[in-house]
């Protein structure tokens, strides 16, 4: 289940630090947590979609990481991403 392209750009305009900007962790961390929605609220009608289930784990995991990077770069950068998508904070490991 892929964004929609629409929806998809609309995130990267939002978040791209600079003109044509997709690397980025505050891209890549908001395009994630856009998927992520979008697969628990499947999973919410489809309780026993279990591979649905496991990409949104693996999900999760890539998230956390790029969250941990960005976190490690820039505190500040990281807890305005955080509080603007309204994720928890990661602890550090």
């Amino acid at each position: 289940m892929p964004l929609h392209p629409v929806t998809k750009a609309e995130i990267i305009k939002k978040y791209a630090t600079s003109e044509g900007d997709t690397g980025s962790p505050e891209v890549q961390i908001a395009v994630l947590q856009a998927r992520i929605a979008q697969i628990t609220d499947h999973l919410r009608t489809n309780k026993k979609d279990f591979h649905s289930r496991q990409g949104l784990l693996k999900l999760v995991g890539k998230r956390r990481k790029l969250e941990g990077y960005l976190r490690n770069k820039d505190v500040v950068k990281y807890r305005e991403l955080i509080a603007e998508l309204g994720i928890r904070e990661v602890r550090p490991r």
